[in-house]
């Protein structure tokens, strides 16, 4: 038994007592993914004709058998003298297996039915993380004493978008899921698949985080590409192409982190932004210093300025680093190029002041 193309001429309404049935499914939408068609006596005659539309495959069921199928678009008419067709357009391959014996519990002894597969995109599909997900983020490289090394911060993340699917291999999708149900539609499989959905997306969100990649977190929206990428090569999705369903497109739409994440990676920054302020406070002080030593107007003079400057920061260079001020009380020989002679100058560990003798400094009043 098979399907014959029937001539685009004898198709018009007109000639409807050519034919003993026809056989058709209506637009399935976004929602519809198999539907069942059959004859009120549950039984195909010869001559009737079968309809596929746009967007459709047509798969022709005779008692636990898959006798004849189709992806091309048109109308057939069914003989049950011939030998199969498989009209198989895209899935030319997949219809040269199907020639075995479907065993389904419960199958009448004598049904005749076509199964008709929704094979377009299917569109709107929301997924989001219901807990957060750990990601290893090397935009925020934290140091590792122990191994003189860098490592990435670990933050928990939540992350929500969309996907598409499509059935690419109808017998695979019957068998291992659809059966021979009258109907299976998305809201039937959506559940299950975005729990394997979340479980691909982590492993994708370990291979953006891992040293290859190095997505920055808040960055991963505008990696969809290396995303769906990253899915494709390493099959994270395999669960539900096992279901002879495919992910299409994969888009995040936002990224969000936990508070505690949120508060590591401010800490972060604002600890960055603290280092970069002293280095180059230290940096600027450690020029003074040595255009103190050569200051023509006297080393007293430029120690001086380098005293106010420690002033200004908050005594912040001196504990910064180590200074020629890390001591109460600290001398200094400087070479004054005005009378060629070696000069100690001592200054206050609190100020940078001169100290002119005493037990205070004259500048601010701490004890020497």
């Amino acid at each position: 038994m098979g399907l014959i193309k029937a001539a685009v001429s004898s198709v018009g309404g007109t000639l409807h007592e050519q034919w003993q049935d026809l056989i058709q499914c209506e637009d399935m939408g976004n929602n519809i993914l198999m539907r069942k068609v059959t004859t009120k006596s549950g039984q195909i005659s010869k001559g009737s004709r079968i309809m596929v539309s746009p967007g459709q495959v047509a798969v022709i069921y005779d008692s636990g058998v898959i006798v004849d199928a189709t992806a091309e678009e048109g109308v057939y008419d069914f003989d049950q003298s011939t030998s199969p067709s498989f009209f198989g357009g895209q899935f030319g391959p997949v219809f040269k297996e199907m020639w075995q014996r479907f065993t389904y519990n419960g199958t009448p002894a004598k049904e005749q039915a076509v199964f008709y597969f929704n094979i377009k995109e299917i569109l709107d599909n929301k997924y989001g993380t219901a807990t957060p997900i750990e990601y290893q983020d090397w935009s925020h490289p934290i140091p590792n004493q122990m191994t003189n090394s860098l490592q990435p911060m670990s933050l928990l993340v939540r992350c929500y978008g969309k996907y598409t699917f499509k059935i690419f291999d109808p017998v695979v999708f019957m068998r291992n899921h659809a059966g021979t149900s009258e109907e299976v539609t998305k809201d039937m499989i959506v559940d299950q698949m975005a729990s394997e959905v979340i479980a691909a997306f982590q492993n994708v969100l370990n291979e953006m985080g891992n040293d290859k990649h190095k997505v920055p977190v808040l960055e991963l929206p505008s990696h969809t590409d290396e995303i769906k990428q990253a899915m494709d090569q390493k099959v994270f999705d395999e669960p539900i192409r096992k279901r002879g369903i495919s992910l299409e497109g994969f888009v995040v739409e936002s990224v969000s982190l936990t508070d505690e994440s949120r508060t590591k990676m401010d800490n972060y920054e604002l600890s960055s932004n603290s280092h970069l302020q002293q280095g180059t406070l230290v940096g600027a002080y450690a020029t003074a210093v040595k255009d103190a030593a050569n200051n023509e107007g006297g080393a007293a003079n430029g120690f001086m300025g380098v005293g106010m400057m420690n002033m200004a920061s908050g005594g912040m260079i001196g504990g910064a680093a180590v200074t020629p001020f890390s001591q109460n009380q600290q001398q200094v020989p400087v070479q004054s190029e005005v009378n060629n002679q070696n000069v100690t100058a001592k200054f206050c560990s609190n100020c940078g002041s001169p100290v002119n003798g005493g037990k205070f400094c004259s500048n601010c009043g701490h004890q020497i």
